[in-house]
């Protein structure tokens, strides 16, 4: 095939066969001649073409109509018409079924060359797109949610039955359990995904600052704001606003949302007009939302407007017969992106996943596997490119207290291992707790969570 493509030329005109072949040749393209409509249909319904070059005027079928048929067989064809009777009404007509543009005979070679160019430059970006758009649905699709246990199918039948809906979804779930991955389902298999999906980092800005980048401000609304400006709601008109750890806003930047989710609409920050908007709205938060409700650092009303449909997102601890799932996911996904041939895990490996708590989740599994990946020496994860304090030797049990000895709850053995896995990152990084929380896998807030909820003493770290 030419490195330039295929135009096929479509014209009752031997000549112009000649002429345009002659010309296109010359310029590296490789041309597919049809003296008639029928004739081209046949081809254009069994091959894919670059380019089409359509006369407007031939006995049989005319070009209004070929063009029309080849659009229902590929909506995305690019189409150039090209006639000696070419008039206002044909050329409104040949644009409005889907022609790209037209060019009247006789015309100039470079004329034709340059309608050429942009058009095959603009099914370049049109084909990238609809590539992205692929990889957008494969990336963040449901086939991405993994999971085989019974937690997992309850959150798949809800995200599916979820999708299609305009209602608000509010997500539950601790810091690395796919929250954000679930979102971006959801968006995607909406009618929404051809439009924005915003994401809003609740807890990142402080409160006047968020407000400005959701609902934008007009000029002069405070200092420093020289020009009009406007926010994430206006970017996100027609698509989908993920706020990310919603629990985290202030009491007022709460009762605007809530104008915002009863009204659809708002005012920028010193402004007066009244802006609508249509944006459905997912939030996420791994907080007890009920239990701040009562400690009246989050309003009622907005909780029961986001509570719409509740979608819990399940700890990986609770849900351990998908980790090797997961992690065989993980390993293929970054054996690809490393140029490695990882053909799986040994057995001795699953079992200390098997054991392990995941404080950080699926995260945590996720970077887990990764460094794998890319230190492992053979095609199989050894225990060999896990980090050291997955690795329980007789000296680590040893170190366990005597009140772990004999009989003991669930919950406190789990307390007990967290709180020195978490230590032990602590000390290697000298009580830095943003280290420590990336060679754990987890969010910083996520680690400073549970330094407050396991009562570490930070001091004794650095």
């Amino acid at each position: 095939m030419s490195a330039r493509g295929i135009i096929h030329i479509i014209d009752d005109e031997p000549i112009i066969h000649d002429v345009l072949g002659q010309l296109l040749t010359s310029e590296g393209y490789e041309v597919e001649p049809s003296m008639s409509g029928e004739e081209a249909l046949a081809k254009h319904s069994s091959q894919a073409f670059d380019l089409i070059l359509l006369d407007l005027l031939m006995p049989g079928l005319d070009g209004i109509e070929v063009l029309k048929r080849i659009k229902r067989i590929d909506p995305l064809a690019m189409v150039i018409i090209i006639t000696a009777y070419a008039s206002v009404e044909s050329a409104i007509s040949a644009m409005k079924i889907g022609a790209f543009d037209y060019i009247q005979k006789p015309f100039k070679h470079d004329d034709l060359l340059m309608t050429i160019d942009r058009a095959l430059e603009h099914k370049r970006l049109q084909d990238e797109n609809v590539r992205l758009k692929d990889e957008l649905r494969q990336k963040f699709g449901f086939e991405n949610i993994i999971g085989k246990s019974k937690v997992m199918k309850n959150v798949f039948d809800l995200v599916k039955a979820a999708a299609p809906t305009r209602s608000t979804i509010l997500l539950q779930g601790e810091s690395g359990t796919g929250k954000e991955l679930v979102a971006r389902a959801i968006h995607q298999h909406s009618d929404r995904s051809e439009f924005p999906f915003i994401i809003v980092n609740s807890g990142s800005l402080p409160p006047d600052l968020l407000e400005s980048h959701l609902f934008g401000h007009v000029k002069g609304a405070f200092t420093g704001a020289v020009t009009l400006k406007k926010g994430l709601f206006e970017a996100a008109d027609k698509g989908s606003i993920f706020f990310d750890e919603i629990s985290s806003l202030n009491i007022e930047t709460q009762a605007k949302l809530l104008r915002v989710l009863q009204e659809r609409e708002f005012m920028r920050l010193g402004g007066t007009k009244t802006i609508k908007v249509d944006v459905r709205i997912v939030a996420a938060t791994n907080a007890d939302i009920e239990d701040l409700i009562r400690q009246k650092a989050f309003r009622k009303d907005l909780f029961y407007r986001l509570n719409v449909i509740k979608i819990e997102l399940p700890p990986l601890r609770d849900r351990k017969e998908d980790v090797p799932l997961l992690a065989k996911h993980f390993i293929d996904v970054y054996s690809r992106e490393n140029k490695k041939e990882i053909m799986g895990i040994s057995e001795d490996v699953f079992e200390i996943l098997d054991e392990y708590n995941w404080p950080g989740n699926v995260r945590e599994l996720e970077n887990l596997m990764e460094r794998a990946v890319v230190l492992s020496k053979s095609r199989i994860i050894t225990r060999s490119s896990l980090p050291p304090f997955f690795l329980r030797d007789e000296a680590a049990e040893e170190e366990r207290p005597e009140s772990l000895e004999g009989p003991l709850d669930f919950k406190e053995r789990n307390r007990y291992y967290q709180k020195k896995i978490i230590l032990t990152a602590l000390k290697k990084t000298k009580g830095v707790q943003r280290k420590a929380a990336r060679m754990l896998g987890v969010k910083p807030t996520t680690l400073n969570e549970m330094i407050k909820r396991l009562e570490i003493d930070v001091d004794n770290t650095g």
